[in-house]
């Protein structure tokens, strides 16, 4: 009885060093009453029992085995059109805030996360950087030129003049026509600008924290075409001693440029220069209007080369597939035997709303579509220029990455917290709309890491062991081989089985060897403050014999009490929510799925793509919270509810 009590976790604390000794004397005291044999292992026993092994499964652990949340793109007051709108807060406020510290917001509202993040990406945007905090300041630099004086006098009148101002800034800029000469110091190789620069890279390395909470330096390069978007973030791997040798590059003319061939030339300039590791990712192909994932020919008019898809390739590893301003996924008219295809959707245009969307234009905006044409582009340069991971991010414009329904703090400071928010348009023109309503609390970036370090954390995006969320922070493992089997689920530790026989998200399957098909292991675990899961889908699409795409959903674990139909069709989980009351409940769905699966439909002579997609049940959406609080009437067209997801980076198979 005694030395069962003493095995019993946490039932004793030993207080002293004179009650440890007591405790010990009357171990051994009882051991030589009871005749128990004293058992010193030698390093031979133990190897002759356990052969080449630990006991322990988790001594010499080899593989990433934890999963680090962060946002790679956020923005300051020292962007733009985050400065314009009213954004105040800086770099070390973002920092705090990230990392869990409770912040005053632009609108005087204190805010703080439910958890703190990992790590952050501070990825102000590289054109003007800086500037609209000396405009709004009066600095004679700008407001001697007609177009500054114009703008300064417009914000400081207030109302609607500030407002038409701001956008005239923003429709002036992002149509490249504001003025060069006025620029200048706010460009590459002016002093204001790499004063900047340097204060972006300080702040960084003071709240680096090995360990406990990294920060990756990086900024936001605006490539538009007429508004079209064609936006990446640049993201370093190392600190201040490389990062700090350069400073952003930028779209303004004659030192930068729209077309991201120069940007993968800048990065390969800094790599030569520096020694140091660069990545980018796009996002927002949703308002590129057709021109993000070309296949034929660039929007400069270029056709596309050996080297556009290499150095593509090469220099973006990642695809922000959720954020704010829509889901990137895919689109109901690209994918209609999807049921969870319209998600999210903003296709209205592009970034000004400039131009109207034409149908034309989607497959060309899409991450499942641009995963498909890679394998075509593939099969004739002989490089994927779209072999791209999946991540997520707020593109917050508030320096607050908040992607919680019930804590979402907008786009902008014209959409924190209030009772008119939902009901003030983001962006509005004759060509179309995006609601106030319409924007999305997403998302998140889960990296597998072994340990939260700018190294660790970088290279694992690198690498593509990475998946994006539109908010929830749902643990999610998926694996590709060829000989995975129940058993290797059912040991509770996947991962081993994972890494030992197949590759995890962002790999290519190994050899085929004699095995007819591939088997995928996947797992999810519900975000432990969150709603249970639905569901686990594998997405597979593939190139066939003759040159053409396709693609399927496949439904491969399901909570219970329901079976797909004659038809193959699962049915919907249900719906626990209540509008009224903004709450729901977890009397449905899973709080853990998982499956192995084998491709049914494999061709061993087809070139082909996987990749997982987890939905929770159904959830309120932020705009829910909105009315409960503050007492409003929804929209009439806004959505109240919808299902919140989680994509890993795919796993490729080629013949």
């Amino acid at each position: 009885m005694f030395l069962t009590q003493m095995a019993t976790a946490g039932l004793y604390r030993f207080r002293s060093v004179l009650t440890f000794s007591f405790m010990c004397a009357v171990l051994l005291a009882v051991s030589a009453t009871t005749g128990f044999a004293q058992f010193t292992p030698s390093k031979e026993s133990l190897s002759d029992l356990y052969p080449g092994k630990a006991y322990s499964p988790y001594a010499q652990r080899k593989f990433p085995d934890r999963v680090f949340w962060g946002d790679t793109h956020l923005h300051t007051g020292l962007s733009m059109d985050a400065g314009l709108f009213g954004a105040r807060l800086g770099l070390d406020d973002a920092y705090r805030f990230a990392r869990g510290e409770e912040v005053v917001a632009s609108t005087g509202q204190p805010v703080r996360l439910s958890r703190p993040l990992d790590w952050l990406v501070i990825a102000d945007h590289s054109d003007g950087m800086g500037f609209f905090n000396d405009l709004a300041q009066g600095a004679p630099e700008i407001i001697k030129f007609e177009q500054g004086r114009r703008w300064y006098e417009g914000l400081m009148a207030g109302g609607d003049a500030s407002s038409a101002a701001a956008l005239d800034l923003i429709t002036t800029f992002s149509q490249g026509k504001i003025n060069p000469e006025m620029m200048g110091d706010y460009s590459p190789g002016g002093k204001t600008y790499r004063s900047i620069w340097d204060k972006v890279v300080d702040a960084a390395e003071r709240f680096n924290d090995p360990g406990q909470f990294t920060t990756i330096i990086g900024f936001e390069w605006t490539s538009l075409d007429a508004g079209n978007n064609l936006h990446r973030n640049v993201l370093f791997r190392e600190g201040a001693a490389k990062a700090g040798q350069v400073v952003p590059y930028t779209t303004q003319a004659p030192v930068g440029s729209t077309d991201p061939l120069d940007l993968y030339k800048y990065l390969e300039n800094y790599e030569a220069k520096t020694g140091g590791s660069a990545l980018a990712l796009a996002h927002n192909g949703n308002l590129s209007n057709g021109i993000m994932f070309p296949v034929d020919r660039q929007y400069t008019g270029r056709k596309l080369d050996k080297k556009y898809v290499e150095s593509r390739a090469r220099w973006e590893p990642m695809y922000e597939i959720t954020q704010i301003k829509g889901d990137g996924e895919t689109h109901p008219f690209l994918s209609p035997d999807d049921a969870f295809a319209d998600y999210e959707t903003w296709d209205a245009g592009n970034l000004d709303l400039s131009a109207s969307k034409t149908e034309d234009m989607l497959q060309y905006e899409y991450a499942r579509e641009a995963l498909k044409n890679g394998l075509l582009l593939e099969k004739r340069f002989g490089t994927n220029p779209y072999k791209f991971g999946l991540v997520g991010s707020t593109d917050s414009h508030t320096g607050l990455s908040t992607a919680e329904e019930e804590n979402f703090f907008g786009k902008a400071t014209n959409a924190e917290p209030s009772p008119a928010r939902m009901q003030h348009p983001f962006s509005k023109t004759e060509n179309g709309a995006f609601e106030g309503y319409q924007l999305v609390a997403s998302g998140y970036t889960g990296v597998w890491a072994e340990e939260n370090t700018r190294k660790a954390v970088w290279e694992a995006m690198a690498r593509k062991e990475v998946y994006g969320t539109t908010g929830p922070r749902i643990l999610v493992r998926f694996f590709g081989g060829w000989e995975f089997t129940e058993d290797d689920l059912n040991s509770r530790a996947p991962a081993f089985r994972g890494y030992e026989k197949g590759v995890p998200m962002g790999g290519d399957l190994r050899a085929r060897g004699d095995a007819s098909a591939p088997t995928f292991m996947v797992y999810a675990l519900r975000d432990a403050f969150g709603a249970n899961l639905d569901r686990i889908q594998i997405v597979k699409g593939w190139l066939d014999k003759k040159g053409n795409t396709h693609e399927k959903v496949y439904d491969v674990d399901w909570s219970t009490g329901r079976e797909p139909d004659a038809n193959g069709v699962l049915p919907p989980v249900g719906n626990t929510v209540d509008v009224a009351m903004a709450n729901w409940k977890n009397t449905i769905g899973a709080s853990e799925l998982g499956a192995v699966w084998t491709d049914p439909d494999f061709d061993p002579e087809e070139s082909a793509f996987y990749y997982a997609r987890v939905l929770e049940i159904p959830t309120p959406r932020w705009v829910v919270y909105d009315a409960f609080r503050f007492g409003t009437e929804l929209p009439e067209d806004a959505e109240t509810t919808h299902q919140e997801r989680a994509y890993t980076s795919p796993i490729w198979y080629s013949p």
